[in-house]
């Protein structure tokens, strides 16, 4: 599975768009969280500008 550091995150939402199976969304803080509905693909890795997500 994968997750975004809550810290590094910019809010820039690129990775909501690219999740095939919608798991990611943002909090209450507006920061992205991904879910357990994650496919383990990788498509949000790739386009987060500041290198925030990774697999666990």
């Amino acid at each position: 599975m994968y997750v975004i550091d809550k810290e590094t995150c910019i809010s820039c939402g690129a990775c909501e768009g690219t999740c095939p199976v919608t798991a990611i969304a943002a909090d209450a803080d507006g920061k992205y969280e991904i879910s357990d509905a994650c496919v383990d693909c990788g498509a949000c890795a790739g386009v987060c500008p500041v290198e925030c997500i990774s697999a666990q």
